[in-house]
């Protein structure tokens, strides 16, 4: 967990030092894991006397220690505590005999964040004894790891830059080498070797080159990265990469260790990410099969769009071929959607580019007579990919509805105005038309027509409301439509 919020209000601590300090809860893991003890982050208060529980942490690799949750409790003037020791010594201190907690014997350590000269929190160590397995490489191995970080936690050198990734990075747990400072594996995890030898190291690990054992897994292309590498021994920042081969994908994460100021090697983990790496493979995969649909969809409903014009073409009878022509425009429309998407990963669309699409189309063939002008004012923003297509159908629907009942069929302008309110998205269709019948009503206009019959369900299907009205201000009709995101992408899901 991270630092409380409250760490402001109840410490004098600089922002270098919050920053710190946040830095080092995302990465003690490491150090609660190989001590296979709980972490308490004690702070001092604006009162220095005065201690207060900011973050906690349980191992993974063992039993906890600690009944309860302690973060918000406080250490009051106790100058023979662990915390208080430690903060005014600078130095580590530590129980010479177990104590109980609730029957438990624990081992607890006080470990002073040293930075700037200045302690500006108290690590506490808590060690459930009773938990503790039997002495074996890997106990103790994990225990030299622990004693090195907790002294680079001491002298400010821990946690080391640049953080880890808790979705990717390798944890204790996964896999663990120590690498000596000249490059040799002085251990290496039952997890750790199972890893390496699902990619192809035959070796024994403990003993060898970290840096040949790197470069052995993918040849030749490894030799300046295993060169990299053997440096960074003697560095300050921590590394991460994936190797990758056939047989295998493994993330590794090297952390230079120190000790007292001195290079004392390196922590290796390690993890098998060969099923993320096929999981990531088949989502390319599967991206690209949905992108591939969505291209020949759009191929095929440009084919039938073109179809529906060779048709209207023949047809002699108007309202045949006003018809065929409105289909023809509600085909293309869907589309367009269908092209974007083919483009795209994305959940949503960016619609502007969908609406100009619209209404250039519109604007090119709606008209029989006269000219058409379709415009849009403002911007739609992004749009549920589910709700798209409903979406670019409204839009068509209500501009073709504006040029035959508000210009009946001559020369007229259309404006497209989408706005957005949080998450919810209103869009105006205006003309400058003849404007509405006298006791116009819409429930029985879109019993009579087709396009509003259309409008009016796919509005409902979004979860939107759907208005249409004459215009205040000056001549003309208004269509407005509201829709809310949150229950736009649902609603097309069930559609």
């Amino acid at each position: 967990m991270g630092l409380s919020r409250a760490i402001v209000d109840r410490t004098d601590l600089s922002a270098e030092s919050i920053a710190w300090l946040n830095a080092l809860v995302r990465e003690w893991h490491l150090l609660a894991d190989t001590s296979f003890s709980d972490l308490i982050c004690w702070l001092p208060g604006v009162d220095d006397n005065v201690f207060w529980a900011a973050a906690q942490v349980r191992p993974k690799t063992g039993p906890t220690a600690l009944q309860d949750d302690v973060v918000g409790w406080e250490i009051r003037y106790d100058c023979e505590h662990q915390v208080s020791n430690a903060y005014l010594s600078h130095e580590i201190t530590e129980t010479s005999d177990n104590q109980l907690d609730v029957g438990i014997p624990v081992d607890v350590w006080a470990i002073p964040v040293m930075r700037w000269g200045k302690c500006i929190a108290v690590v506490e160590r808590h060690t459930n004894r009773m938990g503790v397995r039997a002495p074996g490489s890997l106990e103790d191995s994990y225990m030299e790891v622990a004693d090195t970080l907790s002294n680079m936690l001491w002298h400010g050198e821990f946690p080391i830059d640049p953080p880890s990734d808790p979705a990717l990075s390798p944890k204790v747990g996964d896999g663990l080498l120590t690498v000596a400072p000249d490059g040799t594996i002085t251990y290496a995890s039952p997890n750790a070797v199972s890893a390496y030898r699902r990619m192809g190291s035959l070796g024994e690990l403990e003993g060898e080159q970290w840096a040949e054992v790197l470069a052995s897994l993918r040849g030749s292309e490894m030799e300046t990265v295993g060169q990299s590498i053997h440096s960074e021994l003697d560095g300050s920042a921590a590394v991460e990469f994936d190797v990758d081969n056939q047989a295998a994908t493994t993330r590794i994460r090297i952390l230079p260790l120190t000790r007292d100021g001195d290079s004392f090697g390196a922590l290796v983990l390690t993890r098998d990410s060969t099923q993320l790496r096929d999981a990531a493979r088949q989502l390319v995969t599967k991206n690209a099969t949905i992108r591939e649909i969505h291209h020949r969809v759009k191929n095929n409903l440009q084919t039938v769009a073109a179809l529906l014009r060779l048709q209207s073409r023949r047809v002699k009878a108007p309202e045949a071929k006003t018809a065929l022509s409105d289909a023809m425009n509600r085909v293309t429309a869907i589309a367009v959607v269908h092209e974007l998407l083919s483009q795209s990963f994305d959940d949503d669309v960016a619609f502007d580019e969908i609406a100009d699409r619209i209404l250039k189309i519109f604007g090119d063939v709606s008209a029989s007579s006269g000219h058409v002008t379709a415009q849009r004012h403002g911007s739609f923003g992004m749009v549920p990919a589910k709700a798209a297509t409903s979406l670019s159908l409204v839009i068509n629907e209500l501009c073709q509805n504006a040029v035959e009942h508000g210009f009946h069929s001559a020369s007229g302008a259309v404006t497209v105005a989408p706005q957005r309110d949080g998450n919810q998205l209103i869009v105006d269709v205006i003309d400058a038309g003849s404007g509405l019948p006298h006791s116009f009503d819409l429930e029985l206009a879109a019993k009579g027509s087709l396009g509003l019959s259309i409008v009016r369900t796919l509005v409902e299907d979004l979860h939107g409301s759907f208005e249409l009205s004459d215009r205040v201000d000056e001549k003309g009709v208004r269509a407005r439509v509201r829709l809310d995101f949150d229950s736009a992408g649902s609603a097309a899901t069930q559609a």
